[in-house]
């Protein structure tokens, strides 16, 4: 990464989990396990965390793992170079959730997909063309062509996708919740369920 990289930057790394990751908690089992890639500080492993769920965390930078140490477990581990660390004999290691906020490696799509169980769900915000216009990150490296994600997660069941502009701080996004299919659970006549409105949600 260079110094420009979406992880570099303070929101990504402390303050409150994004308002994107918390709309859509709710749709993860009681107890899940959950993989933060690129997790920074360890907001989002906190938040998780908070809600009982058993956490993951991966990133490159040792302060980071240092800190996110205490919301679960911390992986130091340079995603972007070497292999990916959460594997046995070639095998990917599956979580139920697989968060990603603010960091962007486009080699690591497959690896996402992978690392989804069966009926896992992931959430996935970060920057967006049109975010070169009012700070960090600018370079096109960082910052998802239109619709990117839909097209980058068409495998998975989709749930919710947004793209566009957000005032505080002020920056282009895009965002999405899809979930990997479940064979058995799809074909049954009673469709899996995946609540809009948290209100009705358990």
């Amino acid at each position: 990464m260079t110094s420009e990289s979406p992880t570099a930057l303070p929101y990504q790394a402390t303050g409150p989990a994004s308002g994107w990751i918390k709309r859509w908690t709710h749709l993860l089992p009681r107890g899940a396990t959950v993989l933060d890639i690129a997790c920074g500080h360890g907001r989002h492993m906190k938040w998780f965390a908070e809600k009982g769920h058993v956490v993951t965390g991966v990133d490159r930078s040792v302060e980071a793992i240092e800190a996110a140490n205490k919301f679960g477990t911390a992986v130091l581990a340079d995603i972007e170079n070497d292999p990916w660390p959460l594997q046995t004999n070639g095998q990917v290691r599956r979580f139920d959730t697989v968060v990603v906020a603010n960091y962007l490696w486009r080699p690591l799509f497959p690896i996402i997909v992978k690392s989804l169980a069966s009926g896992g769900i992931l959430i996935y915000e970060t920057f967006s063309q049109g975010n070169e216009t009012v700070g960090k990150p600018a370079r096109s490296d960082f910052l998802l062509r239109p619709a990117e994600l839909l097209l980058a997660f068409s495998g998975l069941r989709i749930i919710a996708f947004e793209e566009g502009f957000l005032e505080n701080p002020p920056r282009f996004v895009q965002r999405i919740v899809a979930a990997k299919l479940d064979a058995e659970l799809d074909s049954a006549r009673t469709p899996r369920r995946h609540a809009l409105d948290t209100l009705h949600s358990r």
